[in-house]
């Protein structure tokens, strides 16, 4: 008989090659099943809410995994913790409702890219923030007001990198924050879905806006092109977290989604 377990996993992307694994490069994936193997032989390869680029972290990533032993949730995150490397830990482990699959059932995500802003890069946040240099700061209204025109369901082509397979680049963004804290600001990007890069890029190119080379009211324009030759540079994948994810409200896992979605 298989035991189905919903885990939420967090991980420290510096060291994986992203989430999906692979023949011989360490992922996320990768790694968990090795532990999960460890509790369970012929446990199947645990199933992830969305793959993550290679060095993009993840405080959030939502994991379906069976195993043949009724575990009691906190006792499997215990286990499945004591084999696992520092760099990757399960955060909750709850009994996971029969059909339910992450991916398939996800309405919701969010997103946060982190700039490290100041004369010198924070050795404390180096990991994760990407830290930008200049005698000037941010123009961060401009980059406020940037955003406006991404908000909404678009083809997001612009914004996608060369290798996305996604078919087709139609997804619906409901929102954009910007985000003053200690060290920097953080860019929150909460959307149905996203695709290959797009957040990456979208963070590049809203820090030149920030940076003045280019204009404000560009965003419109650029959407309509199609055309990702005339978007921003892709930021670096050390920026980029991971932070929510909202599923259909039916599976009781987290609280539902503020966007609606499907029910």
């Amino acid at each position: 008989m298989s035991n189905p377990f919903f885990l939420t996993v967090a991980y420290a992307g510096a060291g994986f090659h992203g989430w999906q694994i692979q023949t011989t490069l360490r992922s996320g994936q990768g790694v968990l099943w090795e532990a999960l193997r460890r509790l369970d032989p012929e446990a199947p390869l645990p199933q992830g809410t969305g793959r993550t680029d290679a060095g993009v972290h993840a405080r959030a990533q939502g994991v379906l995994v069976h195993v043949a032993k009724a575990w009691e949730p906190y006792r499997l995150l215990a286990a499945l913790n004591a084999h696992l490397p520092h760099d990757i830990r399960v955060l909750e482990a709850r009994p996971a409702p029969a059909g339910f699959f992450p991916r398939q059932h996800a309405v919701a995500k969010r997103y946060v890219y982190r700039l490290g802003l100041g004369a010198g890069a924070d050795p404390l946040q180096a990991a994760f923030r990407w830290h930008i240099y200049q005698a000037l700061p941010l123009d961060l209204k401009a980059m406020a007001s940037a955003v406006q025109p991404l908000v909404g369901t678009h083809d997001f082509s612009s914004f996608r990198c060369a290798e996305c397979v996604a078919k087709t680049p139609v997804r619906s963004l409901h929102g954009v924050g910007i985000v003053e804290g200690q060290g920097g600001v953080d860019l929150v990007f909460e959307g149905s879905s996203f695709l290959m890069h797009q957040v990456r890029i979208m963070a590049g190119t809203l820090v030149e806006v920030g940076r003045g080379r280019r204009a404000a009211d560009s965003m419109a324009a650029l959407l309509e092109a199609r055309d990702r030759r005339l978007a921003g540079l892709t930021a670096p994948p050390h920026g980029l977290c991971l932070e929510k994810v909202w599923y259909e409200a039916k599976w009781s896992l987290g609280e539902p989604s503020p966007f609606g979605g499907r029910i």
